[in-house]
């Protein structure tokens, strides 16, 4: 991907979020993913879409590179409330994702990271502890909470709105935002721990509110709920908070981002070990 030779950066002020998100994204982002998702769109109101149309608008919208930085908070019964600093580098094209989350805080999870890593639907990753050999994460383990949270790898690096097979099902409303329900389904070149994925999507600003996630067997797995929109500086929405529940009883996981570095030219060599490593 060719990325642009500025960088844009945005500070999140709770003076900027948007009065109509109050409440995941996911996805963003999202979404997807989600993990946090850049999304380029005019509130405008929107022509009527099909499935396909409305899903290739929110893969444009995910696609860039960004610097991140964010907390992440894991609450439990049994463990009470833990928290991390992370810094996220992430670059997302068509056909490809690369991911970097790496631990700032606190001090005995310094320099622990993930790499991920997503090409044609097939995703691989690697697990980074100072002063221990990088370990594999193997396809088997893709479903394993990212630090230990409700988020697993493969929602971080997955990319639903790509699948060939997209239904509009419905509508909903979610936090009092109408929102459009697109349901994704991956077919036989996109590897997924998931049957089907519905997304709650505003289909003005083009940001997933609700994401659910679902198993062969038709049961949710997960849910990611947008909980904050902001600005950038060309007064776009971008989220930047969101709740993460699985299949943890009693269980969440809160993203909440601080600073988002848009529009950064990594180069490969920034998805690697060698590079990721204290």
């Amino acid at each position: 991907m060719r990325a642009a030779q500025t960088t844009r950066s945005v500070r999140i002020h709770p003076g900027n979020i948007s009065s109509s998100v109050n409440s995941l994204f996911a996805l963003a982002l999202a979404a997807a993913a989600f993990c946090i998702i850049s999304v380029h769109a005019a509130e405008t109101a929107p022509s009527a879409m099909s499935a396909a149309e409305l899903a290739d608008r929110m893969d444009a919208s995910s696609q860039g590179s960004a610097l991140i930085r964010t907390k992440l908070e894991v609450q439990s019964p049994e463990g009470g409330k833990r928290v991390l600093q992370l810094q996220i580098k992430q670059r997302r094209t068509k056909t490809t994702t690369d991911l970097v989350y790496k631990v700032l805080w606190p001090d005995e999870h310094k320099g622990e990271a993930v790499i991920l890593h997503q090409d044609q639907g097939a995703s691989k990753g690697s697990i980074i502890v100072p002063q221990q050999p990088v370990r594999a994460i193997k396809a088997s383990q893709m479903n394993e909470g990212l630090f230990d949270s409700d988020l697993s790898y493969q929602d971080a690096v997955e990319n639903f709105f790509a699948w060939k097979k997209q239904a509009l099902i419905g509508s909903g409303t979610i936090n009092g935002v109408n929102c459009q329900i697109l349901e994704s389904k991956p077919d036989s070149s996109s590897v997924s721990i998931y049957a089907k994925v519905r997304s709650w999507i505003d289909p003005h600003r083009f940001v997933p509110m609700r994401i659910e996630k679902y198993s062969s067997s038709g049961e949710l797995v997960r849910r990611i709920d947008i909980t904050r929109v902001a600005r950038d500086e060309k007064h776009q929405p971008i989220t930047t908070s969101l709740t993460v529940h699985g299949a943890r009883k009693k269980r969440v996981t809160e993203f909440n981002g601080a600073r988002i570095d848009q529009d950064v030219n990594f180069t490969d060599a920034d998805f690697t070990p060698a590079k990721t490593s204290p």
